[in-house]
């Protein structure tokens, strides 16, 4: 049976693993399930179509699953996913997703979200996700796998955060961040890439080379990006953090890729 503070408010049709923990003054709503082995420790809400995947911890003051802050949201049913092993630290917000935007947020695996991070509606989260303390998503942003937001970051609606990328603390980051790379300003610049990341995670040296050299020759400043994306994708293909930055440029976004300062950004 569940573990129920008997100051916790739990709506009888929650769906909960046997082994849940749900310490004092939780409020759960009739539509949340919680997987095997998660444990919320007090003063937690969680509404909402909300799932919570197995082993999640969360924190004081976290609020999950309230309906999203966008004036476009009618009261659709749209729901919040959270994978498995995340822990979400206190005063954490999460919003479900909208109609203008596929009606579901996701969150992967093994993700640790600091005090006050926020993921707006609609955001796709990969796994192995670290968000510092007060760093914020706005709506429809994809962060992919392995990467960092550094604390006090904003990120614009519809960027795209590339697996491994590393966005340095108080940035403002309004352009897609090419995977393995690194931004940081008020109006964040790429400032090169994330090697010791990549170092950490066990990427060989030669791959850690041919991407230095493939990262050279996109934003150097001859020709226009469309040319030196082809031109490394002949010279470079093969090395995966390379096909991956080559990948995330040709696909499609609303937002222009984020470049060195002074870059021709063509």
């Amino acid at each position: 049976m569940p573990e129920i503070h008997s100051t916790a408010i739990v709506s009888p049709a929650a769906r909960l693993a046997d082994d849940v923990k749900i310490g004092p003054y939780c409020v759960i709503g009739e539509h949340v399930a919680l997987g095997a082995g998660v444990s919320l420790t007090a003063h937690i809400v969680i509404e909402g179509r909300t799932s919570i995947g197995d082993g999640t911890r969360i924190f004081p003051f976290a609020s999950l699953g309230l309906e999203p802050q966008d004036l476009k949201y009618k009261g659709e049913a749209s729901t919040l996913i959270v994978g498995r092993n995340n822990t979400i630290r206190e005063y954490v917000t999460m919003n479900p997703g909208t109609e203008g935007g596929g009606m579901v947020t996701t969150v992967g695996d093994n993700c640790l979200f600091m005090v006050g991070a926020h993921v707006a509606h609609d955001c796709q989260i990969g796994n192995h996700v670290i968000m510092a303390n007060n760093a914020t998503l706005a709506g429809h942003v994809v962060v992919e796998d392995h990467a960092l937001i550094g604390g006090l970051s904003a990120v614009h609606q519809f960027v795209r955060i590339g697996r491994h990328a590393m966005i340095g603390g108080m940035s403002g980051v309004e352009r897609d961040v090419i995977p393995y790379g690194q931004v940081m300003g008020d109006r964040a610049r790429l400032t090169g890439l994330n090697i010791i990341g990549m170092q950490r995670r066990g990427f060989t040296r030669e791959d850690i080379q041919g991407l230095r050299a493939a990262y050279q020759h996109l934003f150097s400043d001859s020709g226009t990006l469309h040319e030196r994306v082809n031109e490394a994708a002949e010279r470079f293909g093969g090395i995966v953090p390379v096909d991956d930055i080559i990948s995330f440029i040709r696909a499609d976004s609303s937002r222009a890729i984020c470049q060195p300062k002074g870059g021709n950004g063509a």
